[in-house]
């Protein structure tokens, strides 16, 4: 039986999440579906999907939209809320190029996870 497009989305993210997320502290904006966008902060990214903070509740299933610096905006679903913290997962994959461009570019400011 042949996948369909999501189903193989599915699997390629389950795949990818098996491989680290990195823990970054990169700023950004979110703005949920029917919402207005505001500033919020990735403090992981991988391939798949991101967690940030969220200024308010955002329920599971909403989709959303994420955008990095110097990026246009990249469409995602939110998988979880928890505490003011948001985890989704992009409705396409982030191609590796691309991935490593940011964790090098956003490393070598000084962006990392933790650090002021």
């Amino acid at each position: 039986m042949a996948e369909t497009g999501n189903q193989l989305y599915e699997n390629a993210a389950q795949e990818d999440r098996s491989a680290p997320r990195e823990r970054i502290s990169i700023p950004a904006s979110l703005r949920a579906s029917g919402g207005k966008g505001y500033q919020t902060v990735v403090c992981d990214l991988s391939m798949s999907g991101f967690s940030a903070t969220a200024m308010s509740r955002i329920h599971p299933g909403t989709y959303c939209w994420l955008t990095l610096p110097g990026m246009e905006s990249m469409a995602a679903k939110v998988i979880w809320w928890d505490e003011g913290m948001v985890g989704c997962a992009f409705e396409k994959l982030i191609a590796p190029v691309i991935f490593e461009d940011l964790m090098v570019r956003w490393r070598s400011k000084g962006y990392l996870a933790g650090n002021p």
